[in-house]
């Protein structure tokens, strides 16, 4: 079944909210200033940190990863909640897994990310660690927007917020 890409973001809007706040918190965490934020808009893309060029190269990859960090740890959070509310409301662990898994399938950094950690990686006053490590970095991140297409995103989401707790017995 082929469902528009778009359709998709608006049904998970909530992780698209997170992987921007996750930025723009990457951002403050390495110093960086913020010039404008669009946390989620009917457009594409759906939403956006725009910052200045970071103090070094490697603040830079922290804040385009960010939302892997974030969102998987928010996503798998209340997927744990969640579960320790089984039986109790099922209508409140439905629309809480619903989060979590919306949250999580948007951990992976978008394509516009992975331009920017290229473009970082091999400017030319670039260490040549930094490529050495962000050149596969950026090959996988995409591997996982063009995986999206076969619904990798929502693979990874259901996998970080059922997947993980049921191997930890949680979920019973």
């Amino acid at each position: 079944m082929i469902i528009p890409g778009f359709i998709i973001t608006w049904l998970t809007f909530p992780g698209v909210i997170i992987h921007e706040l996750a930025h723009e918190l990457f951002c403050k965490w390495t110093g960086t200033p913020v010039v404008k934020v669009c946390y989620f808009r009917f457009g594409n893309p759906a939403g956006f940190v725009v910052h200045e060029k970071p103090t070094n190269v490697w603040k830079h990859i922290l804040i385009g990863i960010g939302p892997l960090f974030i969102n998987t740890g928010i996503g798998f959070t209340i997927a744990m909640l969640a579960f320790s509310l089984k039986g109790k409301s099922e209508i409140l662990v439905g629309v809480l897994l619903w989060l979590a898994i919306s949250i999580a399938m948007h951990s992976f950094p978008s394509r516009g990310d992975a331009k920017s950690i290229w473009s970082a990686i091999w400017h030319k006053d670039a260490p040549i660690l930094t490529r050495i490590v962000g050149t596969p970095l950026v090959g996988l991140i995409l591997v996982g927007a063009i995986g999206s297409i076969l619904w990798l995103d929502l693979a990874y989401g259901y996998g970080v917020t059922v997947g993980v707790p049921t191997l930890l017995h949680v979920t019973k």
